[in-house]
């Protein structure tokens, strides 16, 4: 029996391949888990540094991030996507990272959101690829708010992210904790 993969091209199915459905709800559960995360960041880093001369532009990505939390919040509903049961860690974890990034100073703030922005930017652009025609809207949706991400790693760059204190070692870390919120998250 042929199968539609979660590319739209077709192939023979094997036991245990997930089907488009399959593919299309961890993609929703999981970006959905991953905005909530990150506007959790924002909020984190905006209690520290709110008033500081960084806060509209943490103001502005926050802004952004909600939006996409909102679209994906909408998908879970309309398309009967479970959230991923970890929601209460990443509230917790989420607000924690953009406080401690934040205490350590604003470069530490702009270099936790490149961290955050390249995992994601990865993330999605594999996403992207996996969807085919069936799914354009979802497509073109991850990538709109790639594109934002990618504004938003700018963002970092821009206002000095590697000049920060242990800016490589910072960067693996976080980035290493996004890989691994990511494939927990798909599947929880």
């Amino acid at each position: 029996m042929n199968d539609i993969t979660a590319t739209g091209s077709a192939r023979p199915s094997l036991p245990g391949d997930p089907t488009l459905r399959d593919t299309v709800e961890r993609i929703i559960r999981v970006d959905h888990a991953g905005e909530y995360g990150a506007a959790r960041i924002y909020e984190g880093q905006l209690r520290i540094m709110g008033g500081g001369p960084k806060g509209d532009l943490i103001r502005h990505m926050k802004h952004q991030e909600q939006h996409h939390l909102d679209t994906f919040t909408g998908l879970i509903r309309t398309r009967r996507v479970r959230p991923t049961a970890l929601l209460p860690v990443w509230h917790v974890a989420g607000y924690a990272l953009g406080v401690v990034t934040a205490a350590l100073g604003d470069r530490a703030a702009m270099a936790c959101t490149v961290a955050v922005e390249e995992a994601i930017d990865e993330h999605y652009a594999a996403q992207a690829a996996s969807l085919g025609d069936e799914e354009a809207p979802l497509r073109t949706t991850i990538e709109r708010f790639r594109a934002e991400e990618q504004e938003h790693r700018d963002i970092g760059l821009e206002h000095e992210a590697e000049q920060a204190p242990a800016y490589r070692l910072m960067s693996a870390v976080i980035k290493a904790g996004c890989k691994v919120a990511i494939a927990v998250s798909e599947r929880v």
